[in-house]
């Protein structure tokens, strides 16, 4: 699921700068970033029926390079999926509320941080 209408899309932001702000939001930089693309994660488990989902804000380097202080990373369309063992994750099917609103809420915080980064 693609969370279009996230008012994210296109913020450009120095690399350290961002990874300041994921880490304080709990997002974490996934292991399959480039020097060109990076995505951050944020994983939630279902204790009850053991289900996990990845909500994911990917970005790619728009000057200068992932991991670099000179870095700018713009970002992209976040979306969510859930996993499954041991076929991988599934973008396209229904997501309980509760991972949705969570996920919309960390949108909420991304955008609020971005804000405050740029006034």
């Amino acid at each position: 699921m693609r969370f279009e209408a996230a008012k994210i899309e296109g913020a450009i932001i120095p690399f350290p700068e961002l990874e300041h702000i994921m880490k304080g939001i709990g997002m974490i930089r996934g292991g399959a970033w480039d020097y060109e693309r990076v995505t951050y994660d944020f994983k939630f488990e279902n204790r009850t029926d053991g289900s996990v989902y990845y909500f994911r804000i990917p970005g790619i380097a728009v000057e200068g390079e992932v991991e670099s202080n000179n870095g700018k990373i713009k970002l992209l369309t976040p979306y969510v999926g859930r996993h499954y063992y041991p076929h991988g994750v599934e973008y396209n099917e229904h997501f309980p509320d509760s991972v949705v609103n969570k996920c919309k809420e960390k949108i909420s915080q991304l955008s609020e941080a971005l804000h405050q980064f740029q006034a």
